[in-house]
């Protein structure tokens, strides 16, 4: 082969990594939709892969946190998420967007700390969190009573399931805590398709 057929060669396949490069960062993330503060009280279905159910957010329980909850629901912010974290009799964990980059629009600001005002039992939304106004974009659903042992460390629950208790119980659950978290945020959906086939995810909240 001449050295013009290879330097061509070579320039062809650079041009084709360069267009998988591009096509691998999709489509540029929407900016993120001001809704101001959240309605006193607001009721959401979470349509799952597993089935549906009901939550109704109580600003007066949490307010930054009922803020933030609408701010992702108005979003669109968990609509194909994974519930990549179900530890039988403890929590049902969500809130990692399958894009990086719109993770990344609500990593920061995190939320101040609302007080506890009603008890993480079984059914509550509490935001999660790694330590005092660390909270963002991920949530869980307590799955048992005993979980009020939380509300001394300070996670204050927002709302709760009203309808459909039986679904949330019923998520797949036999993966509990091994999903990790920072493949979830740089792999995607790759990651857990390969390695947790059988999760289930979120199609909507609204």
């Amino acid at each position: 082969m001449s050295l013009r057929a290879r330097s061509l060669v070579l320039a062809t396949a650079v041009a084709a990594v360069t267009v998988l490069a591009v096509a691998a960062c999709g489509k540029p993330v929407p900016p993120v939709k001001q809704v101001g503060q959240a309605p006193d009280s607001f009721r959401v279905t979470f349509e799952t892969t597993r089935g549906s159910f009901v939550v109704q957010v109580n600003r007066a329980w949490a307010p930054h946190g009922a803020d933030r909850f609408y701010a992702l629901v108005q979003n669109q912010f968990f609509d194909g998420d994974p519930l990549f974290r179900v530890v039988p009799g403890f929590i049902a964990q969500f809130g990692l967007n399958l894009n990086k980059k719109i993770n990344e629009q609500w990593d920061e600001p995190r939320i101040p700390d609302d007080s506890v005002t009603h008890s993480n039992l079984r059914g509550t939304l509490t935001f999660a969190a790694e330590g005092p106004n660390t909270r963002n974009h991920q949530l869980f659903f307590n799955l048992a009573d005993k979980n009020a042992r939380l509300d001394r460390t300070g996670f204050a629950p927002i709302g709760q399931v009203v309808s459909g208790m039986e679904v949330v119980d019923s998520l797949y659950s036999a993966y509990g805590d091994a999903p990790e978290q920072h493949f979830i945020n740089t792999m995607g959906k790759s990651y857990l398709d390969r390695m947790f086939p059988k999760l289930d995810y979120i199609k909507t909240v609204k």
